[in-house]
C-alpha cells in the first residue's frame, strides 16, 4: 500500500515508518520537521489546517495515489504544553485528518489513541486488572480528553464515510535505551502504579499499526496495545495487592503479565507482543 504516517518524525512515528517500508509499503512521513531517520520521503504540514492536511495526504508532490494514513502526530502528553493548547491541537489535528481521509477516499485510518482513556492516572483505582476496552472511559486530563472525543469522532467519521478506523490505546512507548531507567522502579511501586506498570515497545507500536492497516475490522474499533508484561520485576498479583487492594484482578493472570488487558489486539487484529525489557537484563 501507499501510506502516509502522520508524526513519523516522533519517537513512534520512526518506528512504524521502519516498518511498514521493511514490509514492502511506499510511506509518505508527514510532520512539522523533518525524521532523523531520513527513511521515507517528508512533506511538512501544519495538521490544524485542513487545507495543508489536506494538501500534504494527497501526496501528490512526493507520493500520489496514498491509500491510508496511520495518524499519529500530536502533543503526545498532558504535560506537553498547556491544557487548551493540547486539547485543540490533538482534537483539531485529528478531525482534520479524519476529513482529509474522507475526501480523498482512503482505505483504512489507524490512530494513536491512548492508555489514558481508561483513567489514569489511576490515582482512583481502577474498577478491576487487567484494564481492558470494557473499563469505563475516565478521562483525567485534556489530553485524555482529546483521546475521547477522538475515537467518538472516529465512530462518526466511520459511519459516514464507511471507512474502517482503528483506534490504538497505547501504553508508554518504549526505545531500546528507555529500558536503562526500569530498576529505578522496582523498590516503590507506588512509581509507576499511574498506568498499571505497563509499557509498549516501539516494535509492538510498529506491529500494531502495521496489522491496524491490514485486519478484517469494519466501522470505528479500539484497542489497548502495551506489551505482554509490566515493567516490574515483582509479579503482577503481588502489586495489585499490595497497591490497589480490594480491586479485582480477573482469571488468567500469572507471573509478569500485563495489567493492561490486551486479549482484544490479539484476537481481532493478531497482535503478538513477543519481545520483553527482559531479553536485555
Amino acid at each position: 500500500m501507499k501510506i502516509a504516517v502522520t508524526g513519523g518524525s516522533g519517537k513512534a512515528g520512526r518506528a512504524v515508518v521502519r516498518d511498514l517500508l521493511e514490509h514492502g509499503h511506499e510511506v509518505l512521513n508527514v510532520d512539522l520537521v523533518p525524521s532523523r531517520d531520513d527513511a521515507a520521503p517528508f512533506l511538512p504540514a501544519d495538521l490544524t489546517d485542513y487545507g495543508q492536511t489536506l494538501e500534504a495526504l494527497s501526496g501528490d508532490e512526493v507520493l500520489p495515489g496514498i491509500e491510508a494514513v496511520v495518524h499519529l502526530a500530536a502533543i503526545p502528553a498532558p504535560d506537553k504544553a498547556t491544557r487548551d493548547v493540547v486539547f485543540r491541537t490533538n482534537i483539531t489535528s485529528t478531525h482534520t485528518v479524519f476529513t482529509a481521509a474522507w475526501r480523498l477516499g482512503f482505505k483504512r485510518v489507524v490512530w494513536a489513541s491512548s492508555e489514558t482513556t481508561l483513567g489514569l492516572p489511576f490515582d482512583t483505582p481502577p474498577e478491576f486488572a487487567p484494564v481492558d476496552e470494557e473499563h469505563p472511559l475516565r478521562p483525567e486530563s485534556s489530553y485524555a480528553l482529546s483521546k475521547v472525543l477522538g475515537e467518538e469522532m472516529a465512530r462518526q467519521f466511520s459511519r459516514w464515510s464507511g471507512i474502517p478506523i482503528v483506534g490504538l490505546r497505547f501504553s508508554n512507548v518504549m526505545e531500546r535505551e528507555d529500558y536503562a531507567q526500569f530498576p529505578s522502579y522496582w523498590d516503590d511501586p507506588s512509581l509507576r502504579k499511574w498506568n498499571l506498570w505497563g509499557y509498549v515497545d516501539e516494535s509492538h507500536v510498529a506491529q500494531s499499526c502495521r496489522l491496524g492497516l491490514e485486519a478484517d475490522i469494519a466501522g470505528a474499533e479500539a484497542f489497548v496495545i502495551a506489551a505482554g508484561d509490566t515493567v516490574m520485576q515483582r509479579p503482577s498479583r503481588d502489586l495489585m495487592a499490595e497497591v490497589f487492594p480490594g480491586v479485582p484482578v480477573r482469571d488468567g493472570v500469572e507471573g509478569h503479565d500485563t495489567l493492561l488487558g490486551i486479549d482484544k489486539a490479539r484476537r481481532m487484529l493478531g497482535y503478538s507482543p513477543d519481545f520483553t525489557w527482559r531479553e536485555l537484563f
